[in-house]
């Protein structure tokens, strides 16, 4: 596709623009500008206590000089290994106000998974949910690891509900377990150390646009998970894309925060836009249709960021139970394909618009998004965001694009595309081409009278589970470990509303007594994070290899495919 030829440009939604400037500032600039302009507007609501703009960037001053005190200087790494609630937005802006590196965790993560992320970012501070400091700890000898401060997540709670989950009573016990966890007795506690500071001198610097804001954890197109570098201008561009693509007024929106913080569609669309547009937050510490209805009735949202299976499971209980959604006036849907059914479905409930969007961790993540129009089309990636141009190219020789219509590698270049992954320049070297082209390794067409794209195959062989990567070579690795395995592949196979699900296609060495699934699901339960766990199990007397013995994942999925349900090949 040639440069000049942007026929996307046409379908845009009346007044978004082609073009964004994007300011030099840093990515906390938005959180300043929000406060100073709606100071007494609800910032964060989590489960019914409220935050206003002026109050978190007090909390978000004062924790930042805690930080400070304890030896966090710019361009540190500082972990952060939390659920959803009003302490991960105060902890992620502190981090970014000192000019330190943000790098979000998954907070369910096993403690090999944290290993090799903390080993590798080198950080040195982690801000840590009282539920994973036990992994953390045990992590803790093969890292860097400065500091760990607990986070009691109960301390976000009302006033009414701390005091409910302290009563004697089993239902009491039950959620206080959900919640809290055991620490260390000298272990720092963050509402401590935060209450304690006074807020950072305003004269302390503030970091450069091109600055290292974010240490992002992908597979990007290897499957070994590496950190993706996102500057403040990398952060700050992808936001004001999503500010001209949506059009919003600033100071309006109340924005449901299901989407994990440690993701990168979370951190984009809730942290970084819905704070750059002064929105309220409504945080759940974890995805629950019922607990987002519960809310919806005391707190409507407006807009809806999510994944199909969320829609879904939302939509079902919104009819169950009766509840509205018709305050509802736009929902985003990223990670994943999203049906033109679940499209249909989620529009007649609420009302409004759901939109596709696509990304990469590499693109701060979002790159292309359908139009906020009725013009949009479920199940297609959409059109390039403002200032984004792509290119459709030969997957063998990206310098050749393929031409008009047909199918290729796509390849995005914007202002939102990262600075390389860390301490990889191979890899670096590998993803980015001259000229700040990034190789998304997934095949696609794109009209080229309308420039709506779609993805057609995925060159990538991570696995999708409700908008969570998984990571074939990691789970393969792990049940080779088990004795009487020879060999294992290790494929996403079709899951209804989740995406997919984990296969396991196994090879049984000679004499060994064939695996259960129990006990091949409880093996992997130590080291991978639950939805990393094969929920199917597949025998087979021998994997398919290339030429130079590689095991070939697209031909063992096709495979399996062709079995019937219930069967194994052995």
């Amino acid at each position: 596709m040639a440069l000049i030829d942007r026929p996307w440009l046409a379908s845009y939604a009346p007044g978004v623009p082609a073009e964004v400037d994007i300011p030099e500032e840093p990515a906390s600039a938005g959180l300043y500008r929000a406060a100073e302009r709606f100071p007494y507007r609800v910032a964060t609501d989590f489960m019914g206590a409220t935050t206003t703009y002026r109050a978190l960037l007090k909390q978000v001053e004062k924790a930042a000089e805690a930080l400070r005190r304890l030896g966090v200087v710019a361009g540190d790494r500082v972990a952060i290994v939390l659920p959803n609630c009003t302490q991960h937005v105060v902890a992620f802006y502190a981090v970014l106000r000192l000019g330190a590196v943000v790098v979000e965790h998954n907070p369910t993560y096993q403690v090999d998974e944290l290993v090799h992320q903390l080993s590798d970012s080198g950080a040195t501070v982690a801000i840590c949910w009282e539920k994973a400091v036990r992994a953390v700890e045990q992590a803790r000898p093969r890292t860097v690891l400065r500091d760990v401060i607990a986070v009691d997540l109960s301390r976000d709670l009302p006033l009414v509900k701390r005091f409910l989950l302290r009563l004697p009573v089993r239902k009491a016990r039950a959620t206080r377990a959900t919640m809290r966890g055991p620490i260390p007795a000298r272990m720092p506690r963050w509402e401590r150390i935060v209450a304690a500071a006074p807020r950072l001198d305003p004269a302390h610097p503030a970091p450069a646009a091109t600055d290292l804001a974010l240490l992002q954890y992908t597979g990007g197109t290897t499957g070994v998970p590496k950190g993706a570098m996102l500057t403040h201008r990398n952060v700050v561009a992808n936001a004001i894309q999503d500010v001209a693509w949506t059009q919003l007024s600033d100071g309006t929106e109340t924005l449901a925060g299901a989407l994990p913080f440690f993701h990168a569609f979370g951190i984009n669309v809730c942290l970084v836009y819905g704070i750059r547009i002064a929105s309220t937050l409504v945080l759940f510490p974890k995805f629950d249709a019922d607990a987002v209805l519960d809310a919806q009735r005391k707190r409507p949202v407006t807009m809806f960021p999510g994944v199909p299976p969320m829609f879904e499971r939302v939509a079902a209980a919104a009819e169950r139970r009766g509840v509205g959604l018709t305050s509802i006036r736009f929902a985003i849907s990223g990670a994943m394909a999203l049906s033109p059914e679940t499209a249909r479905r989620w529009e007649a409930l609420t009302g409004g618009l759901v939109i596709e969007g696509y990304g990469l961790t590499e693109c701060s993540p979002l790159a292309l998004g359908n139009p906020l129009s009725p013009a949009r089309q479920p199940g297609t990636l959409g059109l390039p965001y403002p200032s984004t141009t792509i290119r459709v190219v030969d997957p063998e020789d990206p310098t050749v694009d393929v031409r008009p219509g047909e199918r290729g590698e796509l390849l995005v270049r914007g202002p939102q595309v990262f600075a390389g992954y860390w301490q990889r320049p191979e890899d670096t070297a590998a993803a980015l081409l001259p000229g700040g082209w990034l190789r998304t390794g997934d095949i696609v067409e794109v009209d080229d009278q309308t420039g709506f794209t779609r993805l057609v195959d995925r060159i990538k062989e991570v696995i999708i589970i409700g908008g969570f990567n998984v990571y074939p070579s990691q789970v393969e690795d792990r049940v080779r470990e088990m004795p009487g395995v020879e060999d294992v592949a290790v494929v996403g196979m079709p899951s209804g509303d989740l995406g997919e699900k984990v296969v396991a296609a196994v090879v049984m060495a000679a004499g060994a007594t064939r695996l259960e699934l129990e006990a091949v699901r409880e093996w992997c339960g130590e080291r991978l994070a639950r939805y990393a766990i094969p929920r199917e199990l597949v025998f087979l007397h021998e994997l398919p290899r290339s030429q130079i013995g590689k095991v070939m994942r697209r031909v063992v999925r096709e495979q399996l495919l062709s079995l019937a349900p219930g069967k194994s090949r052995a």
